[in-house]
């Protein structure tokens, strides 16, 4: 690796990406230390430091909590990136256009742009209201609101023309790394944590080897079920143009295992942080909030079922939405394509439907067992300093994987040997 590395930064170009993308990565760590002006970062800290928030503190590598610019980090690109799927299936006008190649990709994208400045000002107000009500603002008016949304808009904003820079000039998708970066600038501060538990007798030595052995065999499953899939046989028929033979080939049509990615995962976190937004705003003390305290704590069986049944359906809900069967099987209909011992058309839909459907059960319970494992490693190993996500592990091998399969197309095309063997 260490040979492919050098090799890799032997290439003008793609030496340029690469320190290109390092260079964004450095500025994306400075501006998370860059306070917003008025929040008394100390106060919000003790308020933020519970379970609700820690899972945006983690993707935004700590600038939640400590409240810099980048407090909101990417969350609302993501979330009017998703918005702007779903209504790509509810709007033919929209669908349409995700069908015109590069231009309507480029106006969709402008969309996307427009709808996380929305979502990120609207986001922005009720978190300086937040702030307000909850005493962590050093001068409490409504221009202070204005100016504490305007700063954390503008800083996700930023944050958006960084991704997309990255994905134009840079090795990568953008928004992803940029997400990545905020996952493992924790780790040190986590590590440190598990030293310090060590040195007070709170864990042993058996403890932090169990846990790296969890840790590594959890990431070698995530690896397998990314990289996993079903590839159904495609033959295609012969056709004879002239004196030439065309088709007659054999190929196949993959199926991922995990389909939806973590956007299951991200749709079940948003709903059951509404409970605890709204207790947020209510009496602590008050029956609400022992209930939710009671409930859904992160160790609650009741929270965790509800969290993997969650996590299941909106796998279905997803893999749904971007995966239509009919079109696929109307696509190799139209070419002359078949799958051997199935009739075109809408029995291969039917039988494409049918497989997916297991697949996808499939991949829902392993993103649910994945989301609701480090409650369980925890309770084994006694490593409670480590903020072991699964949801982060998902994001950060799946970023990594995706990068290094980029950075070996690049050394492929000038004939070195890649990363991945």
């Amino acid at each position: 690796m260490l040979d492919s590395a050098k090799a890799a930064f032997k290439t003008g170009d793609l030496r340029f990406k690469i320190l290109f993308t390092l260079f964004m990565m450095l500025v994306f760590r400075f501006g998370a230390h860059i306070p917003t002006p008025f929040v008394d970062a100390e106060r919000w800290a003790q308020l933020a430091s519970g379970q609700m928030f820690g899972f945006f503190d983690i993707i935004s590598g700590g600038a939640f909590k400590r409240f810099s610019i980048f407090a909101m980090s990417i969350t609302p690109y993501i979330n009017a990136s998703i918005i702007m799927q779903l209504l790509q299936v509810v709007i033919p006008k929209l669908e349409k256009l995700s069908k015109e190649g590069e231009e309507g990709r480029k106006q969709i994208a402008q969309y996307i742009r427009y709808g996380t400045v929305v979502l990120a000002f609207i986001q922005a107000i009720g978190m300086s209201i937040a702030l307000g009500r909850s005493g962590s603002l050093t001068h409490n008016s409504i221009g202070v609101y204005l100016l504490i949304a305007v700063t954390l808009t503008a800083g996700t904003a930023f944050l958006m023309w960084i991704g997309e820079a990255i994905t134009d000039k840079g090795i990568g998708n953008g928004i992803s790394l940029i997400i990545f970066a905020g996952i493992v600038s924790r780790l040190p501060s986590q590590g440190n944590s598990i030293v310090q538990a060590y040195q007070g007798g709170i864990i042993n030595v058996f403890n932090i080897l169990l846990f790296v052995v969890l840790a590594l065999a959890i990431i070698a499953g995530i690896i397998a079920v990314n990289e996993g899939q079903r590839r159904l046989p495609v033959q295609y028929a012969k056709r004879v143009v002239g004196r030439k033979v065309y088709g007659g080939q054999s190929t196949f049509l993959p199926l991922k295992v995990n389909a939806g990615g973590v956007i299951p995962i991200i749709f079940a976190i948003s709903l059951l942080t509404i409970p605890a937004t709204i207790g947020s705003w209510m009496d602590p003390a008050g029956s609400f909030n022992a209930f939710i305290n009671q409930w859904f704590r992160a160790d609650s069986v009741v929270y965790n079922l509800v969290y993997g049944l969650l996590i299941v359906f909106f796998t279905f809900f997803y893999v749904a939405i971007i995966y239509n069967p009919a079109d696929v099987a109307d696509n190799v209909k139209k070419y002359g394509g078949f799958v051997p011992g199935i009739r075109p058309g809408r029995p291969t839909a039917d039988y494409i439907d049918r497989v997916l459907s297991r697949l996808t059960l499939a991949g829902g319970f392993f993103l649910a067992i994945i989301a609701i494992l480090p409650n369980i490693v925890i309770g084994w190993t006694g490593v409670t300093g480590l903020q072991f996500g699964g949801t982060s592990l998902l994001i950060v091998v799946g970023v990594a994987l995706d990068t290094m399969k980029q950075i070996e197309s690049h050394m492929l095309l000038r004939s070195y040997e890649g990363f991945v063997k």
